[in-house]
């Protein structure tokens, strides 16, 4: 899947732009070159959240991925033992 140009931090500051009232939707969409249906779904995704908080948000994403690779690793490590233990005389 390609990834986007924008950053969770980047995509809530549009956000927030088109909140306050600074720029009408359409108009922020045109500055930023996206669609608004693009518009529309990040401000499902990220709502009202603050740039704080998606980085937060982007950092807990990435430890999820760390721990469930690692989870992964221990999983086949513990499926190795059991099938050298239920081999072994």
């Amino acid at each position: 899947m390609k990834q986007g140009q924008y950053s969770q931090e980047q995509i809530a500051a549009l956000l927030r732009r088109a909140e306050m009232g600074e720029q009408s939707i359409s108009a922020v969409c045109r500055d930023a070159g996206i669609t608004q249906t693009t518009f529309y779904r990040w401000r499902t995704r990220f709502g009202t959240m603050s740039v704080s908080e998606a980085q937060r948000l982007k950092e807990l994403e990435s430890e999820n991925a760390r721990l469930k690779r690692l989870l992964a690793e221990r999983d086949l490590e513990v499926d190795a033992l059991q099938a050298y233990l239920a081999k072994k005389p």
